[in-house]
């Protein structure tokens, strides 16, 4: 959970963030999230950006996506309990956090890839915010 939540972030900050992080930046974020993860009881966190995505790359043959799973992000995706008006943005937060999932847990998942509208529609959206 720890280095899935710090991949995430550097993920989104790489494609949203306003200033790209140098490589001296996003290894300092990832030294930063292993210090709170050892705090938090995380053995052995990774501590560079090239430790992190060798330790995600570890766990991509494990992952699989259940019914179950699939059923969950289609109603968070689809159907989310949320007032009609509230749709719209969640549904540009929810298409940008899609477009961060790695090539194999889309597929997983059977989430649609939408080059042109994540580039056309998502990541404008995603940088204003």
């Amino acid at each position: 959970m720890h280095i899935a939540e710090a991949d995430s972030f550097l993920r989104a900050h790489a494609r949203f963030g306003a200033r790209p992080l140098d490589q001296a930046g996003r290894d300092g974020y990832v030294a930063d999230m292993a210090r709170i993860g050892a705090a938090l009881g995380v053995p052995d966190p990774p501590r560079t950006e090239a430790e992190l995505g060798a330790r995600i790359a570890r766990y991509a043959g494990e992952l699989e996506a259940t019914a179950q799973a699939r059923d969950a992000a289609r109603f968070l995706l689809l159907n989310p309990p949320l007032p009609v008006i509230a749709r719209p943005p969640y549904g540009v937060l929810a298409a940008a956090a899609v477009s961060l999932l790695p090539g194999h847990a889309r597929r997983l998942l059977r989430l649609p890839r939408l080059p042109v509208t994540e580039a056309a529609v998502v990541r404008p959206a995603g940088t204003r915010w």
